[in-house]
């Protein structure tokens, strides 16, 4: 298994963006990284580019409006390519921010998709979602949040929560990366409601089902009986401080569907890794 990571760093310039490459300097220190930062110019459908590169509208926004938010965003990459040097990578695409984020990920495959957030809660949350919960639901490329600065992160207890009567294999092969990269123990974790001397047994087996079928060795097994999924992981995390958070998800986010992953993206401090679910 190459150690290799490749990761995308989505930057609108703020602090926010600023953690998240904070956190990916505390990989590098073991990991071997390719980083690119991108910047989406979030422009309307209309605003096109040719082949020559020159911008294209039909009259619903400012050509000149366009192009100076261009040369903007190309000064400011440039500005961190000459702050954390020239073996970083730039790119700046059009369109809607969590449509191109996605799709540049995905085309480009890398690795893992790593973002800053402010998280939301409330009404907010159900009718809008963050930026990050939508990539969360929608991109294949699993994706790394964080809400501060863990620039001091020691990666030791990697934490994977999941509902372990589904015993089908999963893409564990970022938790593999980063088990042999930086010699962390992964932790099974599974939040029942139920006493959990009266479901122990089963969990368990499942458990260890689930780790012979995904080939996973070092690692450690957890039940914790609590309300619901997001309560039970801070509960936990309390008790056991994990390292990074993993969890998986249908992708079925949204105003009608809650979803664990997306809440935790939003209102967890601690380091969350989603991906998809099989």
């Amino acid at each position: 298994m190459s150690d290799k990571l490749k990761i995308l760093i989505p930057t609108d310039f703020s602090v926010q963006a600023d953690y998240a490459f904070l956190m990916v300097k505390n990989l590098e220190r073991k990991a071997n990284l390719e980083v690119t930062f991108l910047h989406v110019l979030n422009v309307p459908d209309t605003v096109s580019i040719d082949v020559n590169g020159m911008i294209e509208t039909c009259g619903e926004i400012d050509n000149e409006y366009v192009i100076s938010q261009k040369n903007i965003a190309e000064q400011k990459l440039n500005s961190i390519k000459m702050i954390h040097g020239n073996h970083i990578h730039t790119a700046l695409v059009y369109g809607k921010t969590t449509h191109e984020i996605i799709d540049y990920a995905e085309q480009n495959q890398f690795d893992l998709i790593v973002m800053g957030t402010k998280g939301l809660s409330g009404l907010r949350e159900r009718i809008a979602g963050s930026e990050a919960q939508i990539i969360a639901r929608k991109s294949s490329v699993p994706l790394l949040t964080l809400m501060c600065d863990r620039s001091d992160l020691e990666i030791q207890h990697l934490l994977l929560v999941h509902n372990f009567n589904d015993t089908h294999k999963q893409d564990l092969s970022l938790m593999k990366k980063f088990s042999v990269i930086f010699g962390a123990k992964l932790h099974l974790l599974q939040i029942t409601n139920k006493p959990i001397d009266s479901v122990r047994g089963e969990i368990e087996a499942n458990m260890e089902k689930f780790a012979r079928i995904n080939e996973v060795e070092d690692y450690e097994m957890h039940i914790v009986k609590d309300s619901d999924i997001e309560a039970g992981v801070i509960h936990f995390n309390q008790m056991s401080n994990m390292d990074i958070v993993c969890i998986g998800t249908h992708g079925k986010g949204g105003f009608f569907h809650t979803s664990a992953a997306e809440k935790l993206v939003n209102h967890m401090y601690k380091p969350i890794i989603t991906f998809h679910l099989n």
